[in-house]
């Protein structure tokens, strides 16, 4: 016999969805078959399955040690050694300043992402257990390009993810990002699209006509400072679709220095030769909050911000837009 005792990481959910997390290996008509037994009990009762669980709620498994082994999946995590930079911490979220270079998530089985390097830190520091992690998996809430800078939003509890990932759709949690473009601009503007994927060349395409498999986009900036031949941009990114900053800019005849899939060959060459760069100087430098409520109430209205790569501040001096 195995017994789960509800945290406020499992809390919320209905008790078969829970079991099929913990039971991920078994068949859903194992899972109910042993419900309508009594094989497996909700504070000490017969469950249907569809019962909403609370704090304090207790589940029995009357398996054999062995059948639960066999149906639960078992994920090792071993301690990546790579330090975060974490601008903001609660009981709930992160904030965390992403390197270039860094994955958000991985993209296959061998790859090791901010989640990874974000599990390591918790269960390091003790703040969540590998058993705990059989019900619920911290993540993060938002996703930068590989060879894009910045702030990555995660959570670390079961609220502080929905929270998070709320308003992230519904776009009420505000993101700006530093950027340096081609070209002067000398006035803010808020411009709109449509972003289509090829899938095949992991580029897109912005057009302002709009067709059934395009995105509609929206972007607004304001020049910071303007430099002889640059302009240092603040972003705000009103969607966020892949590649859509990149991709948006070049459309309009500014593309982003160092960017060598949708910028100007002739120029990165020169700033690849001059400063070794050989990504976009691109990142995602400041989050704002908006008006909140409830559990995650002590970030209302708070703004934080990621200070810019030491290669970035290098070259925005050299370039005089810093």
């Amino acid at each position: 016999m195995q017994q789960i005792n509800v945290s406020g990481n499992e809390a919320g959910q209905r008790l078969d969805k829970l079991l099929g997390k913990y039971l991920s290996e078994a068949p859903k008509s194992f899972v109910y078959k042993m419900l309508r037994k009594k094989n497996i009990t909700l504070n000490g009762k017969k469950a249907s399955g569809n019962e909403k669980l609370n704090v304090g709620d207790v589940i029995k498994l009357f398996l054999a040690d062995d059948t639960i082994d066999k149906f639960s999946k078992k994920t090792t995590f071993s301690c990546t050694n790579v330090t975060l930079d974490i601008i903001y911490e609660d009981k709930d979220i992160l904030l965390i300043n992403k390197p270039v270079g860094m994955l958000s998530q991985k993209a296959s089985n061998k790859d090791v992402s901010v989640v990874e390097h974000l599990i390591s830190y918790l269960i390091s520091s003790k703040q969540i257990t590998e058993e705990e992690m059989a019900t619920f998996k911290p993540s993060v809430c938002n996703r930068l390009d590989r060879n894009t800078s910045g702030l990555i939003a995660a959570g670390k509890t079961l609220v502080g993810l929905q929270e998070l990932s709320r308003m992230f759709k519904d776009r009420s949690l505000s993101k700006y990002y530093l950027t340096i473009v081609c070209g002067k601009i000398d006035k803010p503007s808020r411009i709109k699209g449509y972003l289509q994927k090829n899938e095949r060349t992991n580029k897109v395409v912005v057009s302002a006509i709009s067709n059934e498999d395009a995105s509609p986009i929206e972007t607004e900036y304001r020049p910071l400072k303007i430099g002889t031949d640059c302009t240092l941009l603040e972003v705000h990114l009103i969607t966020g679709k892949t590649h859509q900053i990149r991709a948006h800019l070049s459309s309009i005849g500014h593309p982003i220095l160092g960017d060598f899939k949708y910028g100007n060959e002739k120029i990165n060459s020169i700033l690849k030769q001059k400063y070794g760069l050989k990504h976009q100087l691109l990142h995602a430098y400041k989050v704002v909050f908006p008006e909140l409520t409830g559990e995650l109430l002590a970030l209302s209205k708070k703004e934080f911000e990621a200070p810019l790569p030491k290669y970035f501040r290098n070259i925005a001096k050299d370039k005089g837009v810093l």
